[in-house]
């Protein structure tokens, strides 16, 4: 996880650099050629004013006055005639403008302008303002100014743009603990937690964090960590049944098989032990059986082939089915199938579905009581019913019923039976029509299984 961090700020400063650089180096070029312009515009406005104040009073007198002006200045003053000879001058040391204006002084000018720009390498810049008197072209008011000030001026310009970015440098490495610290270091206590996911330890707890995308990523890693823990007590829970559910019938018949085996035993109590061989074997068998049909629904190995069936023949051939089991209990069942009408279904899991819940009714209901099957048609949807007088439910249990391995009598006598797979392989098979399976039930008094199709 240090790479990504490192990578984060990496990417950051880099891009941060980039932008800041560019836009370090557009402030810097602008203030720059701003301030040189400024420089231009005031040399050629000093200069002009300075030509028109010879050209409105031409006189050696005015020519002294001007030189005054600039003398011992940051600016140099130069009055030459049409041929560049010099005429005065605020410099007492001619030498350096003579020189100068020997640059140019082969060349003709009829406005005033800047002449000599280089302000990076020259020592003066220069601006060059012809003067006419009585209408004829006299001569040139040439104005000089150092550079070193304009030089010293960019010169601090660099040093504050270099001391800024020293100071955006030292901001972004700031900007990069804090990323750290509230990016990268909750990055890293998920990757933590991931690798104790990996290993079989589920018990992990992440700190909250803010309603964005790292707290959704942390929310989702504590799910599945409460999630895993979740499935591996059930898987525990799971191993633990079945090993309790076949442990029971195996132990029947190891032990009832080698007392049949006595020779001494009669025939009236050979058939007793072997009944109790065959009813755990039938117990062992339909186990295995409710096992394989929820691992093929687990691995989506099962199929659903919908099709019509008329509800009244199909539903009477089930109660016919069951009816003797519940007369040999003594438990009267009734069918309540007021029209007849046709269903979308697939018979064989539809029937599956009604006999597991008889099935159930049949287990927790006692002698005397009545179990209805009832049939019946709601807003184009079927609803299929199935109502004891058992021993009902408890309301906490109704979250888990449906659950696999859960049984309501939680000593796991075998007064009643059963595996606990019955109603979870109905839920899932009532979910593969598309349906829903609800329940309600008051302890004592019996339940109703509601099924709609």
């Amino acid at each position: 996880m240090n790479i990504i961090s490192i990578k984060l700020a990496t990417y950051f400063f880099v891009t941060v650099l980039i932008m800041e650089s560019l836009l370090m180096l557009y402030l810097h070029q602008t203030i720059v050629h701003s301030r040189v312009n400024e420089e231009f515009s005031h040399l050629v406005s000093r200069g002009s004013n300075h030509r028109d104040a010879l050209e409105d009073s031409y006189s050696e007198n005015t020519m002294r006055h001007i030189s005054l002006m600039e003398y011992n200045g940051a600016k140099q003053v130069a009055i030459t005639d049409e041929d560049f000879n010099l005429l005065t001058s605020s410099e007492e040391d001619r030498t350096t403008l003579v020189e100068l204006i020997s640059h140019f002084s082969n060349r003709k000018f009829n406005e005033d302008q800047i002449i000599q720009k280089n302000w990076k390498e020259e020592k003066y810049i220069i601006s060059l303002h012809p003067y006419t008197v009585n209408g004829k072209q006299t001569g040139y008011v040439i104005l000089f100014q150092s550079t070193k000030d304009l030089q010293l001026l960019v010169n601090k310009l660099n040093f504050h743009f270099i001391l800024a970015g020293l100071a955006s440098m030292i901001s972004l490495c700031i900007v990069y603990l804090i990323l750290s610290k509230y990016l990268t270091r909750p990055l890293i206590r998920m990757k933590e937690a991931t690798e104790k996911l990996s290993v079989g330890e589920f018990n992990v707890t992440l700190p909250k964090q803010g309603n964005d995308e790292l707290g959704d990523l942390s929310n989702a890693i504590q799910k599945l960590a409460s999630d895993l823990e979740r499935v591996k007590k059930d898987r525990m829970e799971f191993l633990a049944s079945i090993s309790h559910e076949l442990h029971t019938p195996l132990t029947y018949l190891s032990g009832y098989s080698k007392v049949a085996m006595r020779s001494e035993l009669n025939d009236e109590e050979r058939k007793k032990y072997l009944s109790i061989i065959d009813e755990e074997s039938l117990r062992m068998t339909k186990l295995v059986k409710n096992l394989f049909d929820m691992a093929k629904m687990d691995d989506n190995n099962f199929s659903v082939s919908k099709q019509s069936i008329q509800v009244l023949p199909f539903f009477f051939h089930l109660y016919e089915k069951v009816l003797p089991s519940f007369n040999m209990k003594g438990i009267e069942l009734e069918m309540d199938c007021k029209e007849d009408f046709e269903i979308l279904a697939d018979p064989l899991r539809l029937e599956q579905i009604v006999l597991n819940l008889l099935d159930n009714a049949l287990k927790y209901s006692s002698e005397g009581t009545t179990t209805t099957l009832a049939i019946a048609q709601k807003n184009y949807k079927t609803v299929i019913s199935v109502i004891d007088q058992g021993i009902g439910i408890h309301e906490n249990d109704f979250a888990y019923i449906f659950d696999k391995l859960f049984r309501v009598e939680k000593s796991r006598s075998r007064d009643y039976g059963g595996s606990g797979l019955g109603l979870s392989i109905v839920k899932e098979l009532v979910e593969a029509h598309d349906g829903t399976i609800e329940v309600q039930s008051t302890l004592g008094k019996g339940s109703k299984f509601s099924i709609t199709i």
